[in-house]
């Protein structure tokens, strides 16, 4: 790993926000997108120590495209406005935070509910709330409890209960707390579970009838608190999945192989079994390195009767970032589709900025029925991120929609917000929206449909 491997290459951030209308598209977008394509990642505004610097540290910066009409109306980058982000570009603060020294600009994920636009994070750090147009409101309540916790960057919307499920852990507490939401982001119900030894549970998954949690030798420690990562691989843990209870209940453990799930496909009943399909990191993974990692999608088959585990594999290539057709969440599915990740050489020396590692110029589409993978090349320097799907107009079949995602154009020096067709993947992109900008390698977005924030109703943080 290169001291700098974060501040250069496709990862390098961004110095300015920038504000462009009428973007220039190649193909046709079609008629019926209208809304937003989201996605958020670390983007530090300032670095005080280069060689220190690790990338999960930077504060959260929300990239978005407009969409409607057949046009694409505009492109936003936006820092979110943590009260240290604000004092740096001598800005005044945005709201007040609840704790300051959990006060931190979220940089994991972007979701929109209820007409409102909410960046997430985890760790019991609270959400922000951004306007339409990417600008911060300040911190907000969305999931919190009376405990302390509040709604996780992986929380998942169940299309067929409309409630929001979040999975909170909080650094440093032998516990983590199931918080279930209603379409509006109030509170309907809790549970808090023991998770002894600050086990690092980043995702989750639902059934139709459970929770499934992820118990990992990856944990908490203090003392790694001044590095800014403070998890460390303990060889002494194992790794186990729990199934809980949706009303709550005790979580029933099973034994898995020492590893960690980096995310969650999906999972769902199956008889008298739990299908859970994952990304799963080996064992010995480094929260810090995570370039030294080679995490595969797999799959776990736990038989509720008799309380074993089968474990397979289900592509080896190495890849993260999966996503599914969201109304598929909870329920027996047969595709998905993740981000490949590539081990490139080291650079070759001064001027060459290519990073060790990084996302590889490839989205993956799993057809899971019939055990095949396609791969959608983007070229050698294509930098892809994560694909979200979304339906076509009136669609006909699972896999009937697109597949959104930034991805690096080296023939411009910018990127390209790119829609595939899920259906005909390795074939040329349905449509490409040119940005006048490069947009860095990050983390989780989301594509959120409508074409405004409602009044927003007042809440203290």
């Amino acid at each position: 790993m290169t001291a700098h491997r974060y501040l250069s290459g496709s990862f390098a951030p961004v110095t300015e926000e920038i504000t462009a209308y009428d973007l220039p598209v190649t193909g046709r977008l079609p008629a019926h997108l209208n809304g937003r394509y989201l996605r958020n990642g670390p983007n530090p505004l300032g670095i005080d120590d280069a060689a220190a610097h690790i990338w999960t540290l930077g504060a959260g910066m929300v990239h978005g495209v407009r969409i409607r009409d057949g046009r694409a109306e505009w492109y936003r980058n936006r820092w979110v406005r943590s009260a240290a982000v604000a004092d740096r570009l001598g800005e005044p603060r945005r709201g007040t935070a609840v704790d300051e020294r959990l006060d931190f600009a979220p940089n994991v994920q972007v979701v929109g509910l209820a007409g409102r636009t909410f960046a997430l994070i985890e760790g019991g750090i609270r959400p922000y709330e951004l306007t339409y147009d990417l600008d911060t409101i300040g911190p907000c309540g969305l999931g919190a409890t009376p405990e302390g916790y509040s709604a996780n960057a992986h929380s998942l919307f169940d299309p067929r209960t409309h409630e929001l499920h979040s999975l909170a852990f909080r650094y440093g507490c032998d516990e983590v707390q199931h918080i279930v939401m209603d379409r509006t982001g109030s509170v309907l119900r809790t549970t808090t579970i023991p998770a002894p030894g600050n086990p690092y549970m980043h995702d989750f998954a639902l059934t139709g009838h459970h929770v499934i949690l992820f118990d990992s030798p990856v944990v908490f420690s203090a003392a790694h608190l001044p590095t800014g990562v403070p998890f460390v691989w303990d060889g002494n843990r194992g790794a186990r999945v729990g199934v809980m209870p949706r009303a709550g209940g005790p979580v029933r453990w099973v034994e898995v192989a020492p590893s960690v799930v980096g995310h969650t496909l999906n999972a769902y009943e199956d008889g008298t079994g739990i299908v859970i399909d994952v990304i799963r990191h080996p064992e010995g993974f480094d929260i810090r390195n995570v370039g030294s990692s080679r995490p595969t999608l797999d799959r776990w088959t736990v038989d509720l009767a008799d309380g074993s585990v089968r474990e397979e594999r289900l592509d080896d290539r190495i890849q993260e970032f999966p996503r599914l057709n969201a109304q598929y969440v909870s329920r027996p599915y047969r595709y998905g589709y993740s981000a490949a990740v590539e081990l490139y050489a080291p650079p070759a020396g001064p001027g060459d900025d290519r990073p060790d590692e990084g996302f590889s110029s490839a989205l993956l589409k799993h057809d899971l029925t019939r055990g095949t993978t396609e791969a959608h090349e983007f070229g050698r320097y294509g930098a892809v991120g994560e694909g979200v799907f979304v339906p076509a107009d009136s669609p006909a079949a699972e896999d009937d929609g697109y597949v959104m995602a930034y991805a690096y154009d080296p023939e411009r020096g910018a990127s390209d917000l790119v829609l595939l067709s899920a259906q005909d993947f390795t074939g040329e992109p349905v449509a490409r929206i040119h940005l006048p900008v490069r947009v860095p390698l990050g983390l989780h977005g989301s594509w959120v449909p409508g074409d405004e924030m409602p009044p927003r109703p007042p809440a203290a943080p």
